[in-house]
């Protein structure tokens, strides 16, 4: 057992599950989750054979398994000129992708936002590792693909819109499953300080990636609580030494003391304790505060731009804000050693969900 510090200041057991070299499917033949931080890949999430119960110990049918299973992908992609993002969202009832591109020098956010009713047009693969996700509305394509060793993002929409990325995966990604609400769970990938290659076209303007250009992916599903809020961070750059930083920071999302919090350092992953966000959610112009219970992360996000959108549905709602700007401060290796975070780009997430 590995020990992280907690909300409390206190240690935290992790689990380290042993497993195969690859874990074939995520829900065992008893229909159970094993909670903890997985050490592998897993191959399948087979959400249909969960045990799924009312509050009331009532067992659930397939059907209802098959509605109330939720799954989304974001991939993003920081320059120290531009933050490009991108999600494929299947909640059943609806299907959501968006995509946005942010130029620092500009000032200016060119993004589109699309919604299809009963996800038509929407595929996910409940694949972590290998999975396939798209959209599609009109004219509108949006896949991403994986390739050896990384991700292939791929937009075609009117307006001239072109965007051909790919995301490398040197580092191990955190991979975590656990309880949520009543009886649900929740199971996430992720990881960050990804190489990227590629461009973006956008109209007559063109972004290319270049040896400063790092990137993250967060893959993420599971029977979620039907009412919930989160605050989450992301940060992937180039260090002043050379080195490459990716960061993933989020509160509120788990209720467990286990938490998806991770900083990445060259190749090195290392786990890190809760997470605390600092931030006036009415002065959307006011810097944040983000740090880490084990003191590991101070840091300092001062927003320049922000995606915002709002959905009322009755049974759903989503009041989103993602914000693009610059991180300042400092995180701790393992060693001890404090190393500088100065000028590098990320995003600050502040999102209220009923799903």
């Amino acid at each position: 057992m590995n020990q992280v510090a907690g909300g409390t200041g206190n240690p935290v057991n992790w689990p380290d599950l042993t497993v195969p070299e690859t874990l074939n499917k995520l829900i065992d033949a008893q229909g159970r989750i094993r909670p903890g931080v997985l050490s592998q890949p897993v191959d399948e999430i087979n959400y249909l054979d969960y045990d799924l119960r009312s509050v009331m110990d009532r067992p659930r049918g397939r059907l209802v398994r098959r509605w109330r299973f939720n799954q989304f992908q974001f991939v993003s992609a920081m320059a120290p000129g531009w933050v490009f993002g991108l999600a494929v969202v299947d909640l059943k009832l609806v299907g959501n992708a968006f995509f946005y591109l942010y130029d620092f020098e500009t000032g200016e956010l060119q993004q589109q936002s699309l919604l299809r009713p009963l996800a038509l047009g929407t595929y996910l693969e409940p694949r972590p590792e290998r999975g396939v996700a798209r959209f599609h509305k009109g004219d509108v394509r949006i896949q991403v693909t994986p390739v050896t060793a990384g991700r292939h993002v791929s937009v075609v929409a009117p307006g001239g819109i072109r965007v051909d990325l790919e995301l490398r995966e040197p580092v191990e990604p955190l991979r975590l499953v656990c309880p949520a609400g009543y009886n649900g769970w929740v199971f996430t990938r992720k990881s960050a300080g990804l190489p990227v290659e590629g461009q973006i076209r956008w109209g007559d303007r063109i972004w290319r990636c270049d040896d400063a250009t790092r990137g993250a992916v967060d893959w993420s599903c599971g029977f979620m609580r039907r009412e919930t809020a989160w605050n989450w961070a992301s940060l992937a750059g180039v260090l002043a030494d050379g080195r490459t930083l990716g960061l993933n920071l989020a509160a509120g999302v788990n209720e467990t003391g286990m938490t998806e919090n991770a900083l990445w350092l060259g190749e090195r992953r290392l786990r890190l304790g809760a997470a605390r966000f600092e931030f006036d959610r009415y002065r959307p112009d006011s810097a944040w505060r983000v740090c880490t219970e084990d003191g590991r992360v101070e840091l300092r996000f001062t927003p320049a731009g922000v995606r915002r959108e709002k959905l009322n549905a009755g049974l759903l709602a989503s009041n989103f804000r993602q914000y693009i700007g610059t991180f300042e401060g400092q995180v701790i290796d393992d060693t001890g050693t404090a190393i500088p975070v100065s000028g590098l780009r990320g995003l600050m997430e502040d999102h209220f969900a009923r799903w």
